[in-house]
């Protein structure tokens, strides 16, 4: 491990032993408490997926901070899955992401699902309004991201459809965009 997946499990296990959020260590590596961007945290378990959540544009004050968040927030929330119980934690492996600023594609051929995660996003409309109370429909986004370098996805059509799959996202009725990101994996 590195001191990035050290965070992760760090943060976890207090979480899951204590109920307790902890700080980044004084000692951390200034580049990630200096710097912001959006952070991945994903954990499993017998080298199967026990819980992946994060944030593609940072919302903490720095990267240490976005891997404590995410690192709970994959252990306890990841609708997919249970909370992580305290008998896991011996059995646990950690990957943390850190992921670069998205920036949109203008053609699929700029994309390489070797080397760029995508976000997928469709705007619409929730149907029909509340004509009693007079209020219009309201306007939503549906998105759905994928990591790079995933098993099992390797062309650029799998990589889209999977990631409008994820988001509730039929690419033949809806309009979508598409942006793309590097992912810096540390494990």
């Amino acid at each position: 491990m590195n001191k990035l997946t050290d965070l992760a499990k760090l943060a976890t296990e207090k979480y899951i032993r204590d109920g307790e959020t902890i700080n980044p260590p004084k000692d951390f590596p200034l580049e990630y408490l200096k710097n912001k961007a959006g952070v991945f945290v994903t954990i499993e378990k017998n080298n199967e997926l026990r819980g992946c959540i994060g944030t593609y544009l940072p919302t903490k004050k720095n990267i240490a901070e976005e891997i404590i968040d995410n690192a709970i927030l994959a252990a306890t929330e990841d609708y997919r899955f249970g909370t992580i119980k305290k008998e896991e934690l011996s059995g646990l492996s950690y990957f943390v992401y850190v992921l670069s600023a998205p920036t949109p594609v203008n053609n699929i051929k700029e994309l390489n699902p070797k080397k760029f995660g995508i976000i997928v996003k469709s705007q619409g409309f929730s149907a029909g309004s509340d004509v009693l109370f007079n209020v219009a429909p309201k306007e939503y986004i549906k998105s759905g991201l994928l990591l790079p370098d995933l098993e099992g996805i390797n062309t650029i059509e799998e990589q889209i459809f999977i990631a409008c799959q994820k988001a509730g996202i039929n690419p033949k009725k809806e309009k979508i965009s598409i942006f793309k990101f590097t992912a810096k994996k540390y494990q």
